[in-house]
């Protein structure tokens, strides 16, 4: 596919504008500062400064994780993205500058890799299983990809040719190449879209080959393991996790005997985002059935309200089913982008409602949570609980935060956001035949082919505040051609309407895999409108989660919202919502403006009047505690932790 066969959408959407300029205007010349060590009080990077070492252009050793180069290409892609927007002459120039040292720090023999080439020259490709070699190649494939079909330019696609065509020298099934997968996969669903972009069916091969191996016995991180004589890069973690551990990376077995998620979230949905997008592309029944069977026990027994996953820090991993603690929830934010890319894919192997309404739910939650509104400061974890006091206090909640940091010594989280925010256009249409899916309600415009001729859809709404949704067709045909558009409804919308050109559409025969399907001849300035009532509602966990037994959780179209100590007071598991409360919005108050809050009116538990300093901590003859009315404060979860710091709720009791 061209850089001109590109479809083309141009979203500009009163809630995503905000945050487009945020990335535009904030975040990546943040995140700039960030990687070139220029940003007082946060965590080094040394990422751009590792690539001028390997390139020869300065001395000095390799600092940072062993994976550091892909914060460099991460944001490239990033980059990527906001020039296919809006064009940037300097940001252009930055960008082309930075891939011309990536070029000079590549190997003659295409191998690229700041901290193997700088640190470590003899020890490459010998530890799949700890290391992140082919995690940082799929990162750059990524960005040359992106920074193809916005720009046009072949720099970086070049770079990252020569580095597939090194590694598809190195990894196969050949007797002179090695038999190995990634232990931390993304190079797999990198090298799909790098044969989309580029037709060559080797790339293809690569992606299938690391895929379908995995898990294959004798078991390759074993095999290397030997090989390097019982050393591991690693000695904090010991080999338990990366090497002994295979379920930890997705290798316990082979893919299509896999029946449940398991191991590093982030691993897991790179990995199945892959799996996903080759049975699309070749057809493959057996690995789409191994997709749904990983993404039925994820979103149906490990996933948070929020659309966090990944209930423990030991490994950054899941844990079982039904085990959802809010305070201790690790809930990384890549996880959750991680999440909407698998979500993608599972759409384009079947356009189901339930896709996307998951990748809805963690987009507007978790994923956003991860950036605070001034776009410098992120959360790597997105707990559904915070307690300051007890934060400090205990080392079970190490890995939990009150207030965003700066920046991160593993700093994956904040250049994911970024290149995720920036491709949101690819997530809100998918066309298929004669079909046009509309999964996200996100202003702005789509150009498309139908039956040969051009079209354009426009989108218009106040979405995720107000449910109404305005479409309308245009086109170049004299008359009109027949084909569907097919508009989610979600799963969270008791009752939604249609009308076409103000005639009120009958619902009834037309709703299938959670999507309204209106067939029909359309015409230039037809005119669509898509109601999707958003009443405050009351969500309860399946019984088996024992942490949120008596709890509610509230949600109001898409955004899950929580209690902020800021609003309510401290103390906040003292409160609890009657089952009759009735609840009223409030719309830009405080320091959170254009955001919609929710009021009801509630309990507050009184622990009584200590009569002495040192109140018994148990009292046998105890009478029961007295509440006294409160009036609650919800705001979306995406919006916590911005005035401050303070104690955090999503889930209240019920009584």
């Amino acid at each position: 596919m061209t850089v001109q066969d590109m479809p083309r959408v141009r979203l500009h959407d009163p809630f995503w504008n905000a945050y487009r300029q945020l990335i535009r205007e904030v975040v990546i010349p943040y995140q700039w500062e960030a990687l070139n060590d220029r940003v007082d009080a946060a965590e080094p990077s040394h990422a751009i400064e590792n690539f001028r070492i390997a390139a020869g252009q300065r001395q000095g050793e390799h600092h940072g994780m062993v994976f550091q180069d892909s914060d460099v290409t991460k944001w490239l892609e990033a980059v990527a993205y906001q020039l296919a927007q809006e064009a940037d002459p300097a940001l252009e120039a930055t960008a082309d500058e930075v891939i011309s040292l990536i070029g000079a720090a590549q190997q003659p023999d295409g191998y690229l890799n700041t901290y193997f080439t700088v640190k470590a020259p003899m020890e490459r490709w010998t530890n799949l299983a700890e290391c992140h070699e082919l995690y940082c190649a799929g990162h750059l494939i990524e960005a040359a990809v992106a920074y193809y079909q916005s720009t046009g330019k072949v720099a970086l696609l070049n770079i990252a040719r020569r580095l597939t065509d090194h590694i598809d020298q190195v990894f196969g099934p050949g007797p002179s190449q090695l038999p190995g997968y990634p232990g931390h996969p993304e190079i797999e669903l990198a090298l799909m879209r790098l044969y989309e972009v580029t037709g060559e069916p080797r790339y293809l091969a690569l992606g299938r080959y690391f895929i379908e191996q995995r898990g294959q016995q004798p078991h390759y991180y074993d095999t290397e393991y030997e090989g390097r004589g019982h050393t591991f890069y690693w000695p904090s973690h010991g080999p338990a996790w990366m090497i002994k551990d295979k379920a930890y990376s997705q290798a316990h077995a082979p893919i299509l005997k896999q029946d449940k998620a398991v191991g590093h979230a982030v691993r897991l949905l790179y990995l199945y985002t892959g799996v996903a997008h080759l049975a699309q592309l070749t057809g493959d029944a057996e690995q789409a059935a191994a997709c749904r069977r990983i993404w039925d026990n994820l979103t149906q027994r490990q996933l948070y309200v929020t659309g966090g996953v990944g209930a423990q820090s030991y490994g950054e991993s899941l844990t079982c089913d039904f085990d959802l603690p809010s305070d201790t929830a690790y809930a990384e934010t890549c996880a959750s982008v991680a999440l909407v890319m698998f979500a993608r894919r599972m759409l384009e192997l079947s356009p189901e409602g339930r896709y996307a309404d998951v990748l809805e739910r963690a987009l507007y939650n978790t994923v956003l949570a991860g950036m605070a509104l001034d776009g410098r400061h992120f959360f790597y974890v997105n707990p559904l609980e915070v307690h300051p006091a007890t934060l400090a206090g205990s080392h079970r909640y190490d890995h939990v935060h009150a207030v965003r940091q700066r920046w991160f010594g593993c700093a994956c989280c904040p250049p994911n956001i970024a290149r995720l925010l920036g491709s949101l256009e690819d997530y809100v249409y998918l066309q298929r035949e004669d079909s046009l899916y509309v999964h996200l309600y996100v202003g702005g415009d789509l150009d498309f082919i139908m039956a040969g001729e051009r079209w354009q859809l426009s989108q218009r709404s106040d979405y995720p505040w107000n449910g109404r949704i305005d479409f309308e067709l245009s086109g170049t045909p004299q008359g009109g051609i027949f084909f569907t558009l097919a508009l989610r409804l979600p799963d969270w919308c008791p009752a939604p309407s249609v009308c076409i050109n103000d005639k009120a559409v009958d619902l009834s025969s037309r709703v299938s895999d959670g999507y309204c399907h209106l067939r029909r001849e359309w015409r230039t300035g037809d005119r669509v409108v898509l109601h999707l009532p958003m009443p405050v509602q009351r969500l309860r966990a399946h019984a088996e989660v024992r942490q949120l037994a008596g709890k509610v959780a509230l949600q109001r179209g898409p955004l899950v919202y929580c209690l902020e100590q800021v609003d309510n007071g401290p103390a906040l598991h003292n409160l609890s919502l009657p089952p009759s409360a009735e609840f009223h919005t409030l719309h830009g108050r405080a320091l959170l403006p254009q955001i919609v809050q929710l009021e009801a009116e509630g309990h507050r538990r009184n622990a009584g009047v200590a009569t002495s300093p040192y109140q018994a901590l148990y009292r046998h003859d105890a009478s029961p505690p007295q509440a006294s009315p409160q009036r609650l404060t919800f705001v979306p979860y995406f919006a916590w932790a911005n005035r401050g710091e303070g104690e955090m709720r999503v889930w209240v009791d019920e009584g």
